[in-house]
């Protein structure tokens, strides 16, 4: 069981609108309701922050995920859960979190189909692609490596949004 109270970071990866930040925010409202102290990263917004200048080149990429990375792990360590919502396409960089983060890293997989993300289509990335105003994208022209061994797997185009939180909340306490 995770020790909440001692401070935790919450990996959501998965792709581009498979329900990362949807599920980071009501987790987030679940573990205020149990009295933590909670900070979701949510990566679009950081990108506009603490990663302006980057891109979207690999190395970009992986940057970006260490940076945002590091400020999980800064929080994590002083007891906050801190819940990131991040593609982190790249296992790799991933596995150097739970490195750095020594024990207080919850991977979790948000494993939606790329054809359900694509219907999703949150913020239009997908269309983009198809139309070739967009090259790159996760999972689609670009890779991404799924967890080998997440601490939870949550497939959001099964389950409804309270069956997710639930699901989690229940891996978070096993």
């Amino acid at each position: 069981m995770a020790d909440l109270s001692q401070g935790l970071t919450v990996w959501l990866t998965g792709l581009p609108s498979a329900g990362k930040t949807t599920l980071a925010h009501a987790l987030e409202k679940r573990l205020l309701a149990a009295g933590y102290r909670v900070e979701v990263l949510d990566g679009d917004v950081v990108r506009t922050h603490l990663t302006r200048g980057l891109g979207f080149s690999r190395e970009d990429r992986e940057e970006n995920v260490r940076r945002i990375g590091f400020v999980a792990h800064l929080l994590s360590r002083n007891g906050v859960v801190a819940v990131a919502s991040v593609i982190s396409p790249y296992r790799g960089v991933r596995d150097e979190l739970r490195e750095l983060h020594a024990g207080r890293f919850f991977e979790v997989h948000v494993a939606t189909p790329v054809e359900v993300c694509s219907e999703r289509d949150v913020k239009g990335l997908y269309a983009k692609q198809r139309t070739g105003e967009l090259t790159g994208l996760t999972g689609v022209d670009d890779p991404y490596e799924p967890p080998l061994q997440p601490e939870a797997v949550i497939h959001t185009e099964s389950q409804t949004l309270d069956e997710s939180v639930e699901t989690l909340w229940q891996a978070l306490h096993r």
